[in-house]
């Protein structure tokens, strides 16, 4: 899909720079193939879909895209549960059809990263088979598997974060195995050498295919506590009673089912095997609560490690000046040398178009949210679709497909809503069958075809600013001071190597006027596609915009 002038670049046979240092601001779009684009009609997106679509990504200005799982899986968490890491699983493609994709996307100059889900497998995976059979079998001890108490009951307090214990009894091995989500997906032993050796080797299968890199999931899921022992309580019962309304886990303080200290040996491991493939990166996925930040910066400290670590901390909430402020000033405090991956929308989570202030359309704010995110130190995450300022979608029960929310409807509605096909046309145009999960008219509307004809959408405006971002390392690989210019202005120096840009953001639904003190003497720059205008020493900032200012040297 052509964006047209005045945006339109040459795609075609760009080559990959050597450089160990590209994903430092890299702007990543993030694909859900099942949602993408399908190419054989059955109703759900695959590998040559994608393929398809390449062009507007590269158009739309990203540097890499991240594909959520496609390998073979039976599919009972999305692919999510691996049964076999070195296969495509069929309703996706083939994996010619995975190296004709990366092939295709390294022309355009688009680096390719794919999801490598190593904390759990499926229970169908060949491994699992196997090591359920007995307790003397080769595979014996390469899942987590326990004896009940004397009274019969499970190992220890361990919940699932879908839900109910961690702990399933299998009443081959008369044990229970852990599976940190569905009961389907037993978890990995990673204290077992062969197992680290084997998704070593699994992720050394994609790497020579020409994979830039993995978004590693549940990162810090890898090692249990080897004693396991029971977690703590978390917080005061009654302050927790929203959360516990839908999911118990957060009553614990998960000291010892997650995040052990062993689990930076392996990551030492992996990065090793990363550095034997030149360009390539790793962003993982650390989900451990109220002490994520502390557990960023370890996994992304040195060069040994992680080489960025995914953020949560813009996808909840309602993006105002003092709650990104906030939140990225406290991540910065903490994670200093490492990196973040900053995203304000993903496949688990209510799309940001449905977290705006009341009366706000995502059609005018997303470009400038998208602005935000690409311009903060880091590199930003766009997930499909939120480039085209499309809301939640409301899905009815009868038609969800996603278990999470089955388990805990309705107070919790599952994270389909953020996961329906993209909308390519006015009639829909992701496939000619029926889709797995209904198009959102609201969608329709707003569809990329729509936006790609008009220099006012917000795909338009937001491919502008990405272009124009591409010329500016500062803005790619500085780094970042907030500066206090008004309780309900968001701004922000970034500099690299001598240079410094001033970043003023208007979140809020009214004109502001922006007294630039100390940087009143700064150059306004135009050519990104917002609209600022100086009034004497002030900046005017119409509503929902955003000022870029080059700081003059003195």
């Amino acid at each position: 899909m052509n964006l047209s002038t005045p945006i339109n670049k040459n795609t075609s046979h760009q080559v990959l720079a050597n450089d160990q240092d590209w994903w430092r601001g890299a702007v990543i779009y993030q694909i859900y193939p099942r949602s993408f684009a399908d190419s054989n009609g059955d109703g759900i997106g695959d590998l040559p879909g994608i393929t398809g679509r390449l062009e507007y990504i590269s158009q739309l200005g990203a540097d890499a895209i991240w594909i959520s799982p496609f390998m073979k899986s039976p599919m009972a968490d999305f692919g999510y549960d691996v049964s076999d890491y070195e296969a495509v699983d069929p309703m996706f493609g083939t994996l010619d059809d995975f190296k004709a994709l990366v092939s295709k996307a390294h022309e355009m100059g688009l680096r390719v990263l794919i999801d490598l889900v190593i904390s759990h497998t499926s229970e169908e995976h060949e491994w699992f088979k196997e090591s359920r059979r007995n307790k003397t079998n080769s595979k014996s001890d390469w899942y987590v598997w326990a004896d009940p108490k004397a009274d019969g009951s499970a190992p220890n307090n361990w919940l699932s974060l879908f839900g109910g214990s961690a702990w399933q009894w299998d009443s081959r091995r008369c044990q229970y195995y852990l599976h940190n989500f569905l009961r389907s997906q037993p978890d990995l032993n990673f204290h077992c050498e062969e197992v680290q050796q084997a998704v070593l080797d699994a992720g050394r299968f994609w790497l020579e295919l020409g994979v830039d890199g993995f978004r590693l999931d549940t990162v810090n899921f890898y090692v249990h506590d080897k004693q396991l022992r029971d977690n703590p309580p978390y917080g005061d019962p009654d302050s927790l009673a929203d959360v516990m309304g839908v999911n118990p886990y957060a009553f614990q303080d998960h000291k010892f089912d997650k995040t052990q200290p062993e689990n930076l040996t392996f990551l030492e491991r992996l990065r090793g095997v990363m550095d034997e493939f030149p360009n390539t990166t790793t962003v993982g996925e650390i989900g451990a609560g109220h002490e994520a930040s502390q557990v960023m910066a370890q996994y992304t400290s040195g060069n040994n490690r992680l080489h960025m670590a995914y953020s949560f901390d813009l996808l909840s909430g309602t993006p105002t000046a003092q709650y990104v402020r906030e939140r990225v000033a406290k991540l910065q405090e903490v994670v200093t040398d490492g990196w973040p991956s900053w995203a304000m929308s993903n496949h688990d989570v209510k799309r940001m178009g449905s977290r705006l202030p009341e009366g706000v359309d995502p059609q005018v704010a997303t470009p400038v949210l998208m602005a935000l995110s690409a311009s903060l130190r880091g590199s930003p995450c766009i997930y499909q679709g939120e480039e085209l300022g499309f809301k939640e979608a409301d899905v009815a029960f009868e038609e969800l497909q996603d278990p999470y929310g089955i388990e805990f409807w309705p107070e919790f509605k599952g994270r389909d809503g953020c996961r329906t096909p993209i909308a390519w046309t006015k009639d829909g145009g992701f496939t000619s069958g029926k889709p797995w999960l209904p198009m959102a008219g609201e969608h329709l509307e707003h569809c990329a075809e729509v936006q790609a004809g008009d220099e006012t959408s917000a795909m338009r405006r937001t491919a502008k600013y990405l272009h124009w971002r591409k010329g500016r390392k500062v803005l790619q690989k500085g780094s970042l001071e907030f500066v206090d210019l008004g309780e309900d202005v968001l701004a922000f120096v970034r500099e690299y190597e001598g240079e410094k840009m001033l970043c003023v953001f208007n979140l809020t639904n009214e004109p502001m006027s922006v007294a630039l003190g100390a940087y009143s003497s700064s150059t306004l720059l135009d050519g990104h596609g917002f609209s600022a205008g100086m009034d004497g020493e002030a900046l005017t900032l119409p509503a929902w915009q955003v000022a870029y200012l080059q700081i003059s040297k003195n």
